[in-house]
């Protein structure tokens, strides 16, 4: 079929799918015809999440189990190449990133202004439901135009890859409050950390510290505002900080055992890590003699809406969290390079070249 771009919409094409784990492969997967609502998107850049990389070394994230093969992905950033056939949405030759949540209809409940919580929601590239929810991983791929977000001339498609988690970022800091000249901790300075970082920063924090255990994560938390980096082992170092906001990225009881002892009395921890399912054990007396508020943060809403005008008037410094980039023909090579944190940030798949699996 033809687009006002002149580009020839093949009826397959390559995506990255995981199998099973370990199991990680290049398929050729139907491009499905769009409805009426619905636009096909050319794929330029993708961010590997935590959530991918542990489909490929698991089998699942969480409780989120693989039962079919599921096309990974939802950081990504691309090209509207065929714009949705009622009119709705951004043209054709639109530049836009995506907000890859599916809120459920009505099932539970839960507050009207927080769709992140809706108990039927789902995600691109998430095992969490079934049938699977395919990801965005993919040379094209068919969104409804509700999930797109066109971006500004002043937001390069590289650094629009990582809006999402940005996003996410931006949500957490939010459950704080506000922020300005407060002081601020942020346990784990991978990607989520790092850009928690960044958001603090254009929020008026008065003063960051990250924490992690490896140099690199340290060294882009800096690059992206953090003023203060401690080694992850040095409890006391981190006990003295005393932060007013604690953000904690690490997704392990340590960490938040890190982020419950570095924050003072009457502190907020907000908790943006995802820790394993069932007990954990964390020093929580020390959070109810404290009077600490203790806030759970899941996804995001409208928070990319802000994000992308952040970026767009120059408010966000995020860039220096990507350090790698990869073909999709590389991407395992990719996927190993993202799972090691002592030498990666984001790490990101490039859909330019990709072609049809031969």
């Amino acid at each position: 079929m033809a687009t006002p771009l002149d580009i020839a919409l093949p009826a397959t094409g390559p995506a990255l799918v995981a199998h099973a784990a370990g199991d990680l492969r290049i398929d050729e997967v139907p491009l499905p015809s769009p409805a009426a609502d619905e636009a096909v998107i050319e794929v330029r850049y993708g961010g590997i999440c935590g959530s991918d990389l542990h489909y490929w070394l698991h089998g699942a994230a969480g409780e989120s189990i693989l039962k079919t093969p599921l096309v990974l992905g939802h950081e990504i950033s691309g090209t509207v190449v065929l714009a949705a056939a009622n009119g709705s949405g951004p043209e054709a030759g639109t530049a836009v990133t995506v907000h890859p949540a599916t809120p459920g209809p009505g099932a539970g409940r839960y507050p009207e202004d927080r769709p992140n919580l809706s108990p039927g929601c789902t995600y691109l590239g998430s095992a969490a439901r079934y049938p699977h929810t395919n990801g965005a991983f993919s040379r094209y791929v068919t969104l409804p135009v509700r999930m797109l977000r066109p971006l500004p001339d002043s937001i390069y498609l590289r650094t629009a890859a990582l809006i999402e988690p940005a996003s996410v970022a931006w949500h957490a800091v939010s459950r704080a409050g506000d922020v300005r000249g407060k002081t601020a901790l942020v346990i784990g300075s991978g990607p989520i950390g790092a850009l928690a970082v960044a958001v603090l920063k254009r929020a008026g924090a008065a003063r960051i510290t990250a924490v992690d255990l490896h140099p690199k994560p340290l060294e882009i938390a800096t690059d992206v505002g953090a003023d203060d980096v401690i080694n992850a082992a040095d409890a006391e170092a981190i006990a003295a900080v005393e932060a007013d906001v604690v953000i904690e990225s690490s997704g392990n009881h340590h960490g938040l055992a890190s982020a419950i002892r570095g924050a003072v009395r009457g502190g907020t921890v907000v908790m943006v890590g995802l820790l394993p399912t069932g007990m954990q054990p964390v020093p929580i007396a020390l959070a109810i003699t404290r009077e600490l508020q203790l806030l759970g943060s899941f996804r995001f809403n409208d928070e990319i809406d802000d994000v992308i005008a952040a970026l767009a008037d120059g408010s966000l410094h995020i860039e220096p969290v990507i350090t790698h980039e990869f073909p999709l023909a590389e991407a395992l090579r990719a996927f190993e390079v993202a799972k090691d944190s002592t030498s990666s940030g984001k790490v990101l798949l490039s859909f330019r070249d990709a072609g049809h699996v031969q």
